[in-house]
């Protein structure tokens, strides 16, 4: 089954590309999921026209990006936790508790966006990386202090 792809997909292809995929996974994932489009010749005339607003509205996104990443670069976040001997914490830090400090700065963030490989569970200084965009990735000031 030949479609057009409406998005960016790292397995298939980039936004506009027309790829061959299995009847199955076109009919019953990528075009009910909005994905993508089967690939006849209306709908390739039909599609020429939506890929510049999909474009302009990419182009959008990724400025907001680069705006929040700037702001998020700008600022640091403190969390206090309680802590116990050798600054070991009761508990961890998580990245649901990042997104709500930042909530607390008035900033939004997804908290699936916050790169933490693992919780921190001691105090200090951290740098959490929060992926925006395709390719924009801000570094988050995270300080971990005691209540």
């Amino acid at each position: 089954m030949k479609i057009i792809l409406t998005e960016d997909i790292p397995s298939l292809g980039k936004l506009g590309d027309v790829v061959q995929v299995a009847d199955g996974y076109g009919r019953n994932f990528l075009i009910p999921q909005g994905k993508a489009l089967p690939a006849t010749s209306q709908s390739v005339k039909k599609f020429d026209h939506q890929k510049q607003m999909l474009k302009q509205k990419a182009e959008k996104e990724k400025k907001g990006a680069e705006k929040l990443g700037k702001k998020l670069e700008s600022i640091s976040c403190t969390i206090a936790m309680a802590a116990g001997e050798g600054d070991k914490l009761f508990g961890a830090v998580t990245s649901l508790d990042i997104e709500a400090a930042l909530k607390n700065e008035g900033i939004t963030v997804d908290r699936k966006k916050i790169v933490l490989e693992e919780p921190i569970k001691t105090l200090g200084i951290y740098t959490v990386p929060i992926k925006l965009h395709h390719g924009i990735t801000a570094n988050l000031k995270v300080w971990v202090v005691k209540s």
